[in-house]
């Protein structure tokens, strides 16, 4: 099928507005696209940060009802052009006349919702979702109506409808994936290139799903404070980009993508591995995510340090050579953690899956407790994964031996032998300068998202990963997407992977602002070998919003990580744990 993504203005004239959406879906229909995704407010002009409306009967009169002539309009396109149409605007949700008893010049909130309407080609309205993550300005005028979130099915296949920062969290897009949705098709009208740069591809990332991404351009406010940032996109289930405008002007631009391909059908979903992605998921482990959780070590009493110097180490060696070659590097160096890759004395972990091997590994385990704790220092540790009393575990060393332990809580085909664990620890850990909370995931945990997330709301302010990279996208975008999203300092060691990486278009356009992956992808069917590692994931210390008179010094991110990729057998950074304290 193909999908086609259009950014543009908008005013707060409804008929100004309604013309420029017909102007654009015209536009658009040159291309025959199976479906147009129009960006979020298509009727008004709003901006969550600053401020919009004089009054909440302002919003109200700039509101749409839902079979007026606006909807009307649209639904006649549909219908002309033969296609789905997604169109984001605000809606009336109770009656006029309480607004014609009001008293002049009343302050009045009425029921209005942020609504992403689905048209059919028979010019029907099929589906309607209410925005669900209502932010800043927005929950003084708009609210949504609660309700079970449903998939948009159409001749093709099934959609979720998201709008605006949706997709800021993962819940909203892990719903409609959990459902079915095979295409995400996300509204919005943003100033900031955190959704587009790394927020909607790790939500395609690791949901498998596709993602269609339409954003306003132009003022966002009628004093002309702040505009819309563009670079509406179409992104694959891998979380590349596969057709995008990279500039701030209206255009549209379009991909054809088959959404039955089997990797994303809804009941084969699965990783690299043959592990089955939704099956991984726990939720008895998710539940009461307030809760306090199991802590291993407790005193509080010490300051959270500033700081943390930290360290990635890779060997290149094995077995009893790969555990001298870490207890070298120790002897040599003062980080306070370092990091080791999972069972990072092992290249092949096939050989676990043989009890007699196991075994052996598990004896590595034991000398590698003895040798690396007998070289540590005081307030000095090593993460990694081992195997211990016939499980995989994420531990962390001191140098008094085994510090802290945490079982494997997902199933993976890598360690299909291993039992799980029913509790994620949160860790005291003693640094010269004061304690942290660490939280530990092994394998493919922290691929997780609703995990993470639990981590994160029990005060972790460090995550440790040690971890054998599946596919790019895990820290390309998810891994850093969990750091920014949950506020989380990210440590993520792995051995080096050679992924294909095929030759694909990131950011073009023509000055039509038309794109065709089909056409501009001839001559370049040529695959190339892409490295993939880990990474240390640090925080921005000034997240919040912006004031409107501080928007000039905005460049580009609200919440942006600060990232340093392993390279080679040592990377180091210094993070800063007190960040994580500063959440959403």
């Amino acid at each position: 099928m193909r999908v086609a993504v259009s950014q543009f203005a908008t005013s707060s004239n409804a008929q100004e507005n309604l013309a420029t959406c017909i102007r654009m879906i015209n536009k658009v229909a040159v291309c025959q696209p199976a479906l147009i995704v129009l960006p979020e407010y298509c009727n008004t002009l709003f901006c969550h940060t600053l401020p919009c409306y004089s009054d909440h009967n302002q919003a109200w009169h700039e509101a749409l009802i839902i079979d007026g002539p606006f909807m009307h309009a649209i639904a006649e396109q549909a219908k002309k052009h033969n296609c789905y149409i997604v169109l984001n605007v605000t809606l009336r949700r109770s009656g006029a006349g309480d607004l014609l008893k009001a008293p002049q010049n009343a302050v009045i909130k009425r029921n209005i919702s942020i609504t992403s309407c689905l048209f059919s080609p028979l010019g029907e309205l099929v589906h309607q979702e209410d925005k669900q993550t209502l932010v800043g300005r927005e929950n003084d005028f708009f609210m949504y109506r609660s309700h079970q979130l449903g998939e948009a099915k159409t001749s093709f296949g099934k959609l979720g409808l998201l709008a605006g920062n949706d997709t800021m969290t993962f819940e909203t897009p892990r719903k409609f994936a959990l459902q079915g949705a095979q295409l995400l098709c996300h509204s919005m009208s943003s100033f900031a290139i955190d959704q587009s740069e790394l927020y909607d591809r790790a939500r395609a990332c690791e949901n498998k799903v596709f993602l269609a991404a339409a954003n306003k351009v132009g003022a966002l406010t009628s004093t002309g404070a702040i505009f819309g940032e563009g670079e509406s996109q179409i992104v694959s289930p891998q979380g590349k980009v596969l057709a995008k405008i990279d500039h701030k002007e209206e255009g549209f631009v379009f991909a054809d993508i088959e959404l039955a391909k089997a990797e994303i059908s809804a009941s084969n979903k699965r990783r690299p591995d043959g592990t089955e992605l939704f099956k991984q998921r726990r939720p008895e482990l998710y539940q009461g995510l307030t809760q306090p959780m199991h802590q291993q070590v407790n005193n509080s009493a010490h300051k959270l340090p500033d700081t943390a110097n930290i360290a990635i180490f890779a060997t290149y060696k094995s077995n009893e050579e790969a555990i001298e070659d870490v207890c070298f590097y120790i002897e040599n160096n003062l980080s306070d953690i370092i990091q080791l890759p999972e069972l990072f004395f092992i290249a092949d972990k096939k050989i676990t899956h043989h009890a007699e091997q196991l075994i052996e590994v598990e004896c590595l385990s034991e000398q590698l407790l003895k040798q690396i704790s007998s070289v540590l220092r005081p307030f000095q540790y090593v993460c990694t994964s081992l195997v211990v009393e016939g499980m995989h575990q994420a531990v962390l060393i001191s140098e008094h031996g085994l510090f802290a332990k945490q079982q494997q809580l997902h199933f993976c085909q890598r360690y299909h032998w291993t039992s799980l664990g029913d509790v994620l620890a949160i860790v005291e850990l003693p640094l010269e300068q004061g304690n942290i909370n660490v939280a530990m995931l092994t394998a493919d945990d922290a691929n997780i998202p609703e995990i993470v997330k639990v981590a994160a709301l029990n005060n972790a302010h460090l995550l440790l990963v040690p971890f054998e990279i599946q596919e790019p996208g895990e820290v390309e975008y998810c891994l850093l997407s969990r750091a920014a999203e949950h506020r989380i300092c990210i440590v993520a060691a792995s051995r080096e992977q050679s992924f294909p990486d095929e030759l694909s278009v990131d950011s073009l356009s023509t000055d039509s602002g038309q794109y065709n992956i089909q056409n501009n992808n001839k001559g370049k069917n040529k695959t190339k070998s892409k490295k993939s590692t880990g990474l240390i994931v640090n925080l921005t210390k000034d997240f919040e919003l912006l004031t409107s008179s501080e928007f000039g010094r905005l460049n580009g991110y609200i919440n942006q990580p600060l990232v340093k990729y392993q390279y080679g057998k040592i990377t180091k950074a210094i993070i800063h744990p007190i960040t994580a304290c500063t959440k959403h």
